[in-house]
């Protein structure tokens, strides 16, 4: 059974158009047992409403789409609010493992863009791990500045996984050629070393993708989703728990497809609008004592063995769940 939410920048007229979504307002936690999928909603005051379902041997959090550099009406100071989600994660119970940046790390893949980001990023309490999103790699190089920063270690044009607490990470790069309103490509070298990759995983492994663009299409005349994501899809189908974490559209969006669970991250800098539901997709004016209601960071947590996974949406307006 599928269950779906949405923001109140929904259109109302485009309600059916993602009939396998969940969309998460203040917040909906779904957690993930044996494949099925269970939603725990959180009250108004942002505090989940079974505290029970956040038992967990080991969490980390999502930031996305921090766009240092953007200065215009929808966030002039995207600084502030990245700082302002550093500060939950900080003001967590217990601090994540690990936190994973879905990309837009810059604005514009300048250098002092990139600086700022990272002395910024640094108040974070745990390893940062990254792919870069579209607007890291606008630099005359094609993405080289991110690539001397962030590359090293990487396969190709970043792509790397890795191991932790028992869950195994797999760092997706769909962004380099990318246009806007097409969608993206993983393209065949990367696909070829993924499956390479899972072929030293055990099927009960969790494993977490993360990637910039959307690996299932949400809303292909904007662009959003990626062109050879079922290739990467398909041989994901026979583990026995997946997680498919994204960002670019700076909005949650959620949906289980037998044992993947797909997700998408708000930005820490400004909201984009809900599929559909404007003439084009690009930074959001909301007003000004409502920016904090869009943005947030999310804070996936798991417990070993036959438990769920919960992913849990704040926003920046929220209180830190205790």
């Amino acid at each position: 059974m599928n269950t779906r939410r949405h923001d109140s920048l929904q259109d109302p007229t485009r309600r059916t158009l993602l009939k396998c979504s969940a969309w998460a307002g203040a917040g909906v936690i779904w957690a993930l047992a044996g494949g099925v999928p269970k939603a725990f909603a959180l009250d108004d005051n942002g505090s989940l409403s079974d505290p029970t379902a956040l038992a967990s041997d080991f969490h980390f959090v999502q930031i996305s789409d921090s766009h240092i550099g953007f200065n215009k009406e929808a966030n002039p100071e995207p600084l502030k609010t990245l700082q302002l989600a550093i500060d939950k994660v900080i003001a967590l119970p217990r601090p994540p493992a690990l936190i994973l940046h879905t990309g837009d790390i810059s604005h514009l893949s300048r250098a002092d863009e990139f600086d700022l980001a990272e002395q910024t990023l640094k108040g974070l309490p745990a390893r940062v791990h990254y792919v870069p999103g579209e607007h890291d790699t606008l630099d005359a190089g094609g993405g080289q500045l991110y690539l001397q920063r962030y590359g090293k270690g990487t396969q190709g044009n970043g792509w790397y996984s890795f191991d932790d607490h028992g869950v195994h990470f797999v760092a997706l790069v769909n962004v380099f050629n990318f246009q806007a309103g097409h969608e993206a490509s993983l393209g065949s070298d990367q696909l070829k070393w993924l499956a390479d990759d899972l072929r030293a995983v055990s099927r009960s492994t969790p494993v977490v993708v993360f990637a910039h663009i959307p690996l299932w299409t949400i809303y292909q005349p904007w662009g959003w989703g990626t062109e050879d994501g079922d290739q990467a899809l398909a041989l994901l189908r026979d583990y026995g728990s997946v997680t498919v974490l994204n960002g670019h559209i700076h909005q949650v969006i959620q949906k289980v497809e037998g044992n993947i669970t797909f997700h998408t991250a708000r930005g820490t800098a400004y909201p984009q609008p809900a599929p559909g539901a404007a003439a084009a997709p690009g930074p959001l004016s909301v007003p000004a004592d409502q920016l904090r209601n869009y943005l947030g960071i999310t804070d996936v947590r798991a417990t070993q063995g036959n438990h769920p996974l919960a992913l849990i949406n704040t926003t920046l307006a929220d209180p830190v769940n205790a």
